[in-house]
């Protein structure tokens, strides 16, 4: 399923529950926020190691949160005109002018520290 047609699925599926009243993108936020909390949660005190090797009750817990992610996030997307590939495709172009793959290969420092190296 592409992303308009998961759009158009949820919309349905606001729509049939008389949910949409409560879906602003104020609210839609909020719950994208914590459903990501909710993910974390699964994660907070596990190793690097142990965070690839999730039980599979866990991996099924963690989909499950995932999909919850997604699915607010592509409300929001969805009431606010935002067409999600394309705001992906525009910020991956900043990303690239950010962290240029040959002065950061390797570091996870912000784009600041960069730029900073280049003023001296």
């Amino acid at each position: 399923m592409d992303l308009d047609a998961l759009a158009s699925t949820l919309a349905d599926f606001a729509g049939a529950r008389d949910w949409d009243q409560f879906h602003s993108p104020k609210n839609l936020a909020m719950a994208l926020v914590v459903e990501t909390g909710e993910l974390l949660e699964y994660f907070q005190w596990l190793s690097e190691e142990q965070s690839f090797s999730l039980s599979q009750d866990d991996r099924n817990t963690v989909s499950e949160e995932v999909a919850d992610i997604l699915i607010y996030l592509v409300r929001l997307a969805d009431k606010l005109d935002i067409d999600i590939p394309t705001a992906v495709e525009r910020k991956l172009a900043i990303n690239e002018k950010k962290y240029p793959a040959d002065k950061v290969r390797g570091s996870a420092d912000k784009y600041t520290k960069y730029e900073q190296d280049e003023k001296g």
